[in-house]
């Protein structure tokens, strides 16, 4: 007579694919909501003749609209929010890079606010986006 064990000698296996196709899925979704948060402010740019991009994973941007409306990469800040984020930030990472994207609407005055927010701050890695000139 067999004992009970001996019935069940099959090899047992996980089978991983599904949890592949999920952090697959995840990862493309995950890319999608980041690409579309960052660049879903629309301003229309200054344009420059020499412009540089050379943007770190861990670069912050602000963006000021042609309405005023400040951002912080995607989410809406005043001026005293942003330097609080910014002043954490700093903390974080000491070489903290920053962006200024401005709509070429906007009165001078606000990145002027801007760029004076950033100096108290002593935050050096600066960065001021333009489009390139078309000629």
């Amino acid at each position: 007579m067999k004992a009970p064990s001996d019935d069940h000698d099959d090899i047992v296996e996980i089978n991983v694919v599904p949890m592949l196709d999920l952090a697959w899925n995840l990862l493309v979704t995950f890319m999608i909501v980041v690409t579309a948060s960052v660049q879903g402010i629309q301003v229309n740019l200054p344009k420059a003749s020499a412009a540089v991009s050379k943007i770190k994973p861990s670069t912050k941007a602000i963006t000021i609209t042609g309405e005023g409306t400040i951002y912080l990469d995607s989410f809406p800040v005043t001026l005293a929010e942003l330097e609080t984020r910014l002043r954490q930030l700093k903390a974080a990472d000491p070489n903290l890079p920053v962006l200024v994207r401005g709509d070429e609407k906007i009165s001078y005055q606000k990145v002027v606010e801007v760029l004076d927010l950033l100096q108290k701050l002593e935050i050096t890695q600066l960065g001021l986006v333009t489009q390139k000139l078309v000629k």
